[in-house]
């Protein structure tokens, strides 16, 4: 059985924000071991490389006060996350369109299995891709650089073989799919960024939450690393300077953050199952910076002055760490 979508109300004696967050706090176990799946591999699809222009990527969808910025989903399994997710939101169809071409950009950085939650659930990933084909979309493309060898991680995360059959094309990484762009920001100026991400109609980011040994916490805004080519390693020296940029460049359609399992220690790259916790959670919204504040405060008890490009991020006008004044909904599922 499922609870209805309902607005979060604090019990007597707690506020609103104490409310929020003791939804993440207390949801989970840490997670079992298992064993490694095997997953089917195959040449990627390349799309036929265009002239893109020198701009920011805009996909964001116009607000619309029915809906809420932010949601809370738990206790169900992932494809029925997701589902929820985005009912919550106004459905798949407020943000993908008859005909677009649709980038959906989870984190498929590492050689992971999915029980190591250092990539993207592949269950989310598939069940995003039949969503927008449910929209009607003209082409769904699943893609990601990663930063161990591309072919393993895109196999051993399950995301390739998940994503294939939900009816995707899977674009790995190549030198001959990059253009140079001017990102216009600060340190990210003139860099390689990767094709298929802009020649998208929408984009989709589905990061998974992670503790990270330099930024404390990989969320939404850090999984657009997975947008460049080139040394990023160049780009640690001003790391929250670069992560503002590349939100400011890139403005997703929606963002759907996979907490089904999280890494809350040793991320980005994680592999010890003992650093793994199972939430069985989706947290989805419109604004990006109140979604990565949100779920670093939950889980990591990180404040926005602990995370310098949330600030930033929200000075330059691309959202609020005040997540607790947005329209917020909170669904619990019977799993």
């Amino acid at each position: 059985m499922t609870n209805e979508t309902e607005p979060v109300r604090p019990p007597q004696g707690m506020s609103r924000r104490e409310a929020m967050l003791q939804l993440l706090r207390l949801g989970g176990v840490a997670a079992g071991a298992t064993g490694a799946a095997v997953w089917l591999s195959s040449k990627s699809v390349r799309p036929v490389p265009a002239a893109a222009e020198q701009a920011r990527r805009d996909h964001r969808t116009a607000a619309d006060p029915r809906w809420p910025q932010l949601t809370v989903v738990q206790g169900g399994e992932p494809r029925a996350l997701v589902q929820r997710s985005l009912q919550n939101l106004g459905g798949i169809s407020r943000f993908i369109s008859r005909q677009d071409v649709v980038v959906i950009k989870p984190n498929i950085a590492w050689d992971r299995t999915p029980e190591q939650a250092a990539n993207t659930n592949p269950e989310v990933v598939a069940e995003v891709v039949r969503q927008c084909w449910q929209a009607g979309a003209k082409r769904v493309i699943v893609t990601d650089v990663s930063c161990n060898e591309p072919r393993r991680c895109f196999q051993r995360s399950g995301i390739q073989a998940a994503a294939r059959a939900e009816g995707a094309e899977v674009i790995l990484p190549d030198p001959d799919l990059y253009r140079e762009v001017d990102l216009g920001g600060v340190v990210l100026k003139s860099w390689p960024v990767f094709i298929p991400l802009l020649e998208a109609d929408k984009i989709i980011n589905l990061p998974i939450a992670k503790h990270h040994g330099l930024v404390r916490a990989t969320l939404g805004m850090k999984n657009w690393y997975g947008i460049l080519g080139g040394q990023r390693n160049r780009l640690h020296q001003q790391i929250h300077q670069s992560l503002v940029d590349l939100a400011n460049f890139m403005l997703p359609t929606v963002t759907l953050m996979d907490c089904y399992r999280i890494l809350v220690r040793n991320g980005p790259t994680g592999g010890n199952l003992e650093d793994v916790e199972l939430k069985k959670t989706m947290v989805a919204g419109t604004d990006p910076v109140a979604l990565d504040a949100y779920v670093a405060k939950a889980y990591w008890d990180l404040d926005p002055e602990q995370l310098p490009y949330l600030q930033m991020a929200a000075a330059h006008g691309l959202g609020t760490v005040d997540f607790d004044g947005l329209h917020f909904t909170t669904s619990q599922l019977g799993g």
